[in-house]
């Protein structure tokens, strides 16, 4: 079995398409459908069906997918080592970062580390912390900064770095802004701008309602937060920010609720983890 076939499979997982996974790859569809079939004659498994005019992928495709990436980059860890001196730092480093701790947190220590690792291309990807986790689990990322999720996965490493604390917030002429100590009970009456339901920050809010049994008048929201705070500021309803996120023309609403994320790095210890990223962990510990 060559390296080829599993290239071509993981190309056509990502593009969904048989065509555009030849013209990634620089060959022509023929070759890409014959390594496919090389793997399904291997596994003795079907791994895509016909759709349209694309491909289905099966769910022992499903399953072999983060298996495939993790076994392709471990190759590339191999060569990596093989290939340079061992005391080099150097190589492609792919990260990950929510775009909150992207702005905010991360700046000056990506600078001292490219600054110290010059031999080191950093590849930094924003993406929502959600996405993150799975990017990382999955193999695409090598290392991520997020939101720590609620609930942590077991077969992931995860460090906190900071305390993220989470306020309630209002235009300065919302009719909450005037109010003092204000309850949850008080917030029920007027609509909410809340990240969507999957988000790690709407799930630590809500829950605060749920220990209550209230449900909040919300309007969920796909925007990332600084928009939400943009739409908070005009007025369209109260919401939930990042302390470090309450401008001016916002106002941190009177109620005694302390709530906050943690946030921190995350990688996945089955994972041969390169100098690179092993450099970058000792930076952000120490």
């Amino acid at each position: 079995m060559n390296l080829a076939a599993f290239e071509a499979f993981v190309k056509v997982m990502e593009t969904g398409s048989i065509s555009m996974a030849a013209d990634q790859l620089f060959i022509t569809q023929p070759a890409v459908t014959k390594r496919i079939h090389s793997l399904d004659d291997y596994f003795g498994v079907k791994l895509f069906e016909s759709a349209g005019r694309g491909v289905q992928a099966t769910h022992a495709a499903h399953s072999l997918l983060p298996k495939v990436k993790n076994w392709l980059n471990e190759l590339g860890d191999i060569h990596h080592t093989l290939s340079h001196d061992q005391t080099q730092i150097k190589g492609k480093l792919k990260v990950g970062t929510s775009h909150h701790i992207g702005l905010h947190h991360l700046p000056e220590h990506l600078k001292a580390y490219v600054q110290q690792y010059p031999d080191v291309t950093l590849d930094v990807h924003f993406v929502d912390s959600e996405q993150a986790h799975e990017k990382v689990l999955a193999g695409d990322l090598e290392l991520a900064f997020l939101t720590l999720p609620p609930t942590l996965d077991d077969r992931l490493s995860y460090v906190p770095l900071w305390n993220d604390p989470l306020v309630f917030v209002a235009a300065a002429f919302h009719p909450l802004a005037a109010k003092a100590n204000l309850s949850l009970e008080d917030l029920i009456q007027y609509p909410s701008l809340l990240p969507a339901s999957h988000t790690y920050t709407s799930q630590i809010t809500l829950a605060e309602f749920e220990k209550k049994g209230l449900k909040p008048k919300i309007t969920m929201s796909n925007n990332p937060l600084e928009s939400i705070r943009m739409l908070a500021s005009i007025g369209l309803g109260w919401s939930v920010l990042p302390q470090t996120m309450v401008s001016k023309d916002l106002v941190t609403l009177d109620l005694d609720l302390e709530m906050k994320r943690q946030l921190g790095m995350v990688w996945h210890p089955a994972r041969t983890q390169s100098k690179a990223a092993k450099a970058l962990v000792d930076l952000m510990t120490h």
